[in-house]
């Protein structure tokens, strides 16, 4: 059993920033592709970012381009999502994937059928 944990939501005004987390100290994030997804009331999950297995690639929902940024700290384990100039229409629960594949390529994976663990997700909610 490998447990992902997502953390740092919370209530944001709009146009206000926040960084979430995703941790685990079951194994090392850098031998894995990883990605953030969100879903709000009502609507299926969606991509959000994606970051290669080597950390050097990444992939943005069109709606967060120049606004999120997905990054990786090796030294603490941990995959981050940085986002900022939020609106209403970013409140959604947001989840961190990891994929197990292992391509040559490096690919950045963004449909969620393509994750095999999930976190239990991290609400974040943003005022107008």
């Amino acid at each position: 059993q490998w447990q992902l944990l997502e953390s740092g939501g919370g209530l944001v005004q709009a146009g206000g920033s926040l960084r979430i987390s995703c941790s685990t100290s079951g194994r090392t994030f850098s031998s894995y592709a990883v990605g953030w997804f969100r879903q709000a009331p009502g609507k299926e999950r969606e991509f959000v970012a994606g970051l290669s297995r080597s950390g050097g690639r990444t992939f943005y929902a069109d709606f967060v381009k120049g606004r999120f940024t997905i990054s990786r700290d090796n030294a603490k384990n941990t995959v981050y999502l940085q986002m900022n100039s939020l609106t209403p229409e970013d409140t959604a629960v947001y989840y961190c994937a990891a994929d197990v594949s292992f391509f040559l390529s490096d690919p950045v994976y963004y449909s969620p059928t393509e994750y095999e663990y999930w976190g239990q997700g991290t609400q974040v909610t943003v005022s107008s």
